[in-house]
């Protein structure tokens, strides 16, 4: 049976108010996710993109091509059963920050890394009251308590749809603030995502671009692409 791949055998995908959200139906069967449980979201707009995907599979499902399947099945079955364990894991991104490590040289490097990160944490600092030191090198600098026992504050306000679409901002990027800033629309993922790649970017200018890197980075824009459209439809 290794070699079996489910098919379509719906003529239709359809979406249904219910009672604590909106499901979706094939032919009026309940989609269920892998374990098991009804696939209940928490909009319509959310409803209908999976249903969208759903309808989309021609012969053989391709679940890579349904993210905000992916990403509801995710919040159901992994991230709603292990909540507390999911706030640590994104909250913990901010004791080790990307935008916190800097650059030693060269000064141009560090002047891009200052033009776009500090902004950032300005703005963290001001809304959560959770200012971040900075060094520069890899040698881990320790971060304030109360800072990140703040962060962590505002990582489990989220419900278990959008704290899955956060992990992901996040743990593409490398940073949390960076994951927050998209979540709370003061930056796209787009934006997010070339700010978290200045390092990369300016060895590719030195050093010429490795077909293979732009690949997986390509790779990874589409899919913080996707965390931030989950977000969104969220409501």
């Amino acid at each position: 049976m290794s070699g079996w791949k489910a098919k379509r055998f719906w003529k239709a995908a359809t979406t249904e108010a219910c009672d604590g959200g909106f499901t979706v139906r094939l032919d009026g069967r309940p989609v269920k996710t892998p374990a098991k449980s009804l696939l209940m979201v928490p909009t319509q707009g959310m409803a209908e993109a999976i249903a969208a995907e759903w309808d989309e599979q021609q012969g053989v499902i391709r679940p890579d091509t349904m993210p905000i399947t992916r990403f509801a099945n995710s919040a159901i079955d992994k991230v709603g059963p292990l909540f507390d364990a999911v706030v640590d894991e994104v909250s913990g991104f901010g004791s080790s920050d990307l935008l916190c490590y800097r650059a030693e040289t060269p000064m141009e490097l560090v002047a891009r890394q200052a033009a776009d990160w500090d902004p950032l944490l300005d703005w963290i600092k001001q809304a959560a009251d959770a200012p971040l030191n900075l060094t520069a090198g890899v040698i881990p600098i320790a971060q304030p308590e109360d800072s990140l026992n703040r962060l962590r504050s505002l990582v489990a306000e989220e419900d278990r749809f959008r704290l899955a679409a956060l992990h992901d901002l996040v743990a593409i990027t490398g940073s949390l603030i960076l994951g927050l800033a998209v979540a709370r629309r003061r930056l796209s993922a787009d934006q997010a995502f070339q700010i978290s790649r200045i390092d990369e970017h300016w060895q590719a200018e030195l050093w010429g671009e490795d077909e293979e890197a732009a690949e997986i980075e390509a790779l990874k824009r589409k899919a913080i692409g996707e965390a931030e459209r989950f977000y969104k439809l969220c409501g």
